[in-house]
């Protein structure tokens, strides 16, 4: 195998079978991670360093700071110079002489201090680079404690494992910062969700509630600080071993399989070999093997040195099982992890303002979660002060940002999930999400499903039925692509939302200015840069609807389709919905198997989608995929038919928990738009009170204050509110639906000099 360079030579590493006294059907694997450039912590430097330099945190030549006393030290080292950046690493007395001369050797810079903290050699080293880190603008940290970026760069280690392997049943690993094992694991349990986790930690450590030891001898795990990447939620049992039983472990490992490891890797192995003797038959087990032994050749390896500081410590042959708040002295595990009952987070980055978003803060609050509801300004959001939210006020556009206040604030065992009920923010939630390794779609599939002219590409390439596109961002293209799709046709915005923007133009003068309206739109209505391009696209007709669908491990999943009214145009409001369209069995089929060739086309797999649909007179065709629940109120008209709440099994999806939703519908829900019939300013609303009362009337809500601004729809933002009902047959639905909105006054004052009041009463286009 040939690398362009010396970084991307880092993974790639064996994986042996190891010769082990146990049933012959248990099969012991090591991989052998020493067999990086210099060790395990390559993967992390390289990850952690090209991340940084991808999103600008990390500029060309600027320099980096790390504190590490081992192998982070000499990855950091690696691709921090072979990449141009000068490189400073914080170490302390502990440090061996072969890694200070590789680390020297690297043209790096090494500040050793001098005496421990109160925080033991960790604490110390960290108050040293803060120093530094002053003194130096513009320099980088890593943070591999609190980065996620660590653990995320074993994704790449759980991807060579299971090219290998296929599949397998334990996985044994040592714990330092909580990056290998955790990030390994949790990318692991993706593909095999039963996989039992074994953590291998030494005595004198924090890190799963025993009393820190800082003169314990062991490197390269245990620590004297609880790091933020550490999730013991992802470990099923520990391991604590001394120093003396670490250590002769490490020379058995050389001896046994000829394996010249660190006390890491003889750590791991000891603790492999307890694992393999309990194992049922058949089960595969794989350690991962962290550190070469080069830099212990004269502590480890020396007979001397081993006498002179371990005859003290005494060695067991086979731990011994401790209770919660035992002190572990030699070599002990436990099946009860601590710390995996601490309350759980669930993101919310920013929301959408029609009421499902603060509704969802209560809903998460009920599923036993702790909402956090991230955005630039709580003010726009009505009833957040009742929801007993957190709420941090941020950069909610900026993914660096994000990135740095969620490291800041959370530990990773706390975040059990990040989601986003606003269109505007689905990909910056799945980057979130990514970043963190929690549950949801890849970030490429949402930003595909976000802009639609990545949308389009998709589904052509697919060869899935779709209206003839043309992608603009020259407006000096609009003449030339009217001419591919026909008139009339429909210019658009790749990637707003709410209808925003959308017109039907019936000639070629009429396209070119509306594609220059849409490419001199600099911000959404969130403040955010927009893409600046115009889609020009053919105009379908036919009946719309949206096919809802749920992605869970089984696979996408149809709930339902929803029948859909819209204006005809030159604008697309959707006015009105009915739960769930009666359609003929042939067409349901076609049009869910078109969405979901079209999901597969785009990578959508996980929780709630809503994509919207044209029946033509060719069949269906796709119109928009939209990475998030159906807006609309459609969810509630979901829950009204079948019982199951959407809402709430889209944030079990959000955290990895089961969700139960139904296809079986008891009857039909239906919804009424209430939009103003004139331009002019709303006054208020009369008439009606009794409108609850009316049989099947679920809601009647009117989300518009008096003094708004209203006109006849445009867009999704031009609705003022709605009512829903509910009845046996879609007939009953559409009738009581019409009995409630007969009802519903607005009293809106004309833009005119000679204005006069009137209280109008809403007549609804029929509903279907």
């Amino acid at each position: 195998m040939i690398f362009q360079n010396v970084v991307d030579a880092i993974g790639h590493t064996p994986l042996v079978r190891l010769r082990m006294d146990v049933d012959p059907s248990v099969q012991v694997y090591a991989k052998l991670e020493l067999q990086n450039l210099f060790a395990m912590k390559d993967r992390v430097a390289r990850h952690v360093i090209l991340e940084a330099r991808r999103l600008g945190v990390l500029r060309p030549g600027a320099p980096i700071v790390e504190s590490s006393s081992g192998t982070m030290a000499l990855g950091v080292a690696l691709v921090g110079t072979a990449l141009g950046h000068p490189v400073h690493v914080v170490t302390d007395p502990r440090i061996d002489p072969v890694t200070l001369a590789k680390l020297r050797a690297l043209g790096c810079q090494v500040h050793v201090v001098d005496r421990m903290s109160s925080q033991g050699w960790q604490g110390a080293r960290l108050e040293r680079l803060h120093e530094l880190l002053d003194g130096l603008p513009g320099a980088f940290f890593p943070e591999q404690y609190r980065n996620p970026d660590n653990p995320g760069a074993y994704r790449s280690l759980a991807g060579e494992l299971l090219g290998d392997l296929t599949s397998f049943d334990v996985l044994v690993g040592a714990v330092g910062t909580g990056g290998s094992l955790c990030g390994s694991a949790r990318a692991l349990r993706r593909a095999l969700p039963e996989l039992r986790v074994v953590g291998v930690d030494c005595v004198g450590s924090v890190l799963f509630g025993q009393p820190d030891v800082p003169t314990r001898l062991q490197g390269g795990l245990g620590n004297s600080l609880q790091p933020a990447n550490l999730d013991r939620r992802q470990i099923d049992e520990v391991h604590w071993l001394n120093d003396r039983e670490a250590f002769g472990a490490t020379r058995d490992l050389a001896r046994e399989q000829q394996i010249f490891g660190g006390n890491t890797s003889g750590s791991v192995y000891q603790v492999l070999k307890d694992v393999a003797r309990r194992a049922e038959p058949g089960t595969r087990i794989v350690g991962i093997f962290p550190d070469r032994g080069d830099r212990y050749a004269q502590t480890v390896y020396d007979d001397e040195w081993a006498a002179d500081r371990l005859h003290e410590l005494d060695a067991a042959e086979r731990p011994r099982s401790i209770d919660p708040g035992e002190v572990a002295v030699s070599w002990s595990r436990t099946d009860d992890v601590p710390g995996t009952n601490d309350e759980r987070y669930l993101l919310f980055l920013e929301a959408n303002t029609s009421g499902t978003g603060v509704l969802a803060l209560g809903v998460a609050r009920r599923m036993g979660l702790r909402p956090v509801l991230l955005t630039d300004r709580p003010d726009r959001y009505r009833g957040l002060a009742d929801t007993d939210c957190e709420v941090l006020v941020c950069e909610t556009h900026d993914l660096p940002a994000l990135r740095s206040l969620v490291q800041g604030r959370f530990r990773r065992e706390q975040l059990a999930g990040v989601t986003t009920t606003s269109d505007f923010y689905t990909v910056l939630a799945a980057e979130l999400a990514d970043w963190l390794g929690l549950p949801g779609n890849p970030p490429a599939a949402v930003a595909a499903c976000r802009n639609k002219a990545l949308l389009r590409e998709a589904l052509r390439d697919s060869g899935i039925r779709q209206p003839r596109f043309v992608a603009v961002t020259d407006p000096a293209r609009t003449a030339a692509a009217v001419g591919e799709v026909g008139l009339p046709c429909v210019v658009k915005p790749a990637d707003d939302s709410g209808s925003n923007a959308v017109l039907l133009c019936a000639t070629v003068e009429e396209a070119k200015a509306h594609v220059e309206t849409v490419l001199g739109m600099r911000l959404n209505v969130r403040g955010m840069p927009t893409a600046r391009c115009a889609l020009v696209e053919e105009y379908l007709r036919g009946a719309e609807f949206s096919v809802e669908v749920f992605g869970e491990s089984t696979g996408n999943r149809c709930l339902g389709i929803t029948e859909k009214r819209v204006t005809a145009g030159p604008y697309f409001v959707e006015l009105g919905h009915v739960f769930p369209a009666d359609l003929p069995a042939d067409q349901a089929t076609e049009m869910v198997d078109a969405v979901l060739r079209a999901l597969a086309a785009v990578g959508m797999a996980h929780g709630a989608t809503h994509t919207e649909v044209r029946l033509t007179p060719s069949g269906p065709a796709i119109i928009e995929i939209n990475p998030r629940p159906a807006g609309g109120m459609i969810p509630e008209l979901y829950r009204l038919a079948t019982g199951s709440n959407l809402l709430a099994a889209q944030l079990a999806a959000a955290v990895g928990e089961p969700t139960r939703l139904s296809s079986t519908t008891a009857g039909y829900a239906g919804i009424e738009f209430l939009v103003a019939p004139r331009p002019g300013t709303l006054r208020g609303t009369a008439g009606g009170a009794e409108i609850e009362r009316l049989d099947g009337v679920e809601q009647v809500t009117v989300t518009a204050s008096p003094g708004t601004s209203v006109r006849p729809p445009r867009n999704g933002y031009d609705r003022l509110g709605y009512v829903i009902a509910t009845g046996s047959s879609r007939a009953e639905v559409v009738r009581r639906i019409h009995a409630a909105v007969d009802q519903v006054q607005l009293l809106v004052d004309e833009d005119r000099p000679d204005a006069f009041s009137d209280a109008t009463s809403l007549a609804p286009a029929p509903a279907h």
